[in-house]
């Protein structure tokens, strides 16, 4: 009877591992599948980043240029006016030398000059030195007109430049903040990858062990070592201790466990076998149970009315360690604690999902 109790709790242990197996070889695909999607959208990334590099080394060389070309031109333009303002005075007056030649001028020089043919010299001279004054200062004006509007074209273009600049830094940025997004996520996954692996070579050497025993059984020999499985592969799948609403929760700080709410007397049940390492009252937890699951993890049943387990013995997963028992508040509800290497941790994490 003791061994077909042995050899089904045995099979049922090694189901169990087989079905966390699947569950953790899918989770496996999914975060390899996770990685695939987001080495790509990297590589596009890193892509998009090298192009606005590109394009921003052909905007500040199309800047530079845009500015010698506005420098060159306010110097041509600062060049000329200063070259006006020292012609201005002659300029000015030899216009006041020919306004004076007027038609009484005229007369007067025609009347005073013996020689006919030096008034008409001396008046076709006068004329194109007029003429030549009236050219140079239009030239000026032009050249000036035509300076300015290239400069006025040129601070244009330059202030296009910067906005076009600006929005692609911005672009720039942002590509590299999602590169960045995208290489802590790939290293989390990593991570998760790294800790599936272990956890899933765990879950396979307590399998093995599991069909050894099952060898063993069926041989007609007694198993020599109780089969257990490890805690810390079912993280997110751990059978809840007593069904409730969770009164106070963990903070890691003043409360390293939490409280659910359940009616007195309710059974408290083990979330994973082990074995009980305490079982009796302990200040601060009332009645309390400690149960060892192996590799320093722990989970904590405080406030029980009563135990019905004894230290040294091992203990099924969703086997009643006691019962529930009013908390120092009065109500009635467990204390639950998880402790993963040694350390509380919690327990909502580990939990199943209701």
């Amino acid at each position: 009877m003791g061994q077909q109790a042995d050899r089904a709790r045995t099979e049922a242990l090694a189901r169990r591992a087989g079905e966390r197996l699947q569950v953790l070889q899918r989770e496996a695909e999914r975060l390899a599948s996770q990685e695939s999607t987001l080495l790509n959208d990297l590589r596009k990334l890193e892509v998009e980043r090298q192009l606005k590099g590109e394009e921003l080394k052909q905007l500040d060389a199309e800047a530079a240029r845009v500015g010698a070309e506005l420098t060159a031109t306010t110097e041509r333009m600062e060049a000329l006016q200063k070259s006006e303002a020292a012609e201005r005075p002659e300029l000015r007056a030899r216009v006041v030398e020919i306004y004076k030649l007027g038609r009484a001028r005229y007369l007067r020089l025609l009347l005073s000059t013996p020689d006919l043919r030096r008034i008409g010299q001396a008046s076709r001279t006068v004329a194109a030195m007029a003429k030549l004054d009236r050219d140079r200062i239009a030239s000026h004006q032009r050249t000036l007109a035509e300076l300015e509007s290239a400069r006025a074209t040129l601070q244009e273009r330059q202030k296009a430049l910067t906005t076009v600049r600006a929005a692609a830094e911005k672009a720039q940025a942002a590509a590299q903040r999602a590169a960045q997004a995208r290489s802590d996520l790939i290293r989390d996954i990593d991570r998760r990858r790294d800790l599936n692996a272990q956890l899933a070579g765990e879950l396979q050497t307590a399998q093995q062990k599991l069909q050894l025993a099952l060898r063993e059984i069926a041989s007609g020999t007694p198993p020599a070592d109780v089969a257990a499985l490890p805690l810390k592969p079912f993280r997110g799948d751990l059978d809840w201790p007593v069904r409730g609403d969770v009164r106070r929760r963990f903070s890691g700080g003043t409360s390293k466990g939490i409280e659910i709410a359940a009616t007195e007397g309710t059974d408290a049940v083990a979330v994973h076998d082990g074995l009980v390492a305490f079982a009796g009252t302990f200040s601060g937890f009332g009645n309390l149970v400690i149960l060892d699951h192996g590799s320093q993890t722990f989970s904590l049943y405080g406030d029980l009315l009563d135990i019905t387990v004894k230290k040294g013995s091992h203990i099924d997963r969703g086997q009643p360690v006691g019962s529930v028992g009013p908390t120092p508040s009065g109500a009635a509800g467990l204390y639950f604690e998880l402790r993963i290497d040694g350390q509380p941790v919690d327990p909502l994490q580990w939990l199943k999902k209701r």
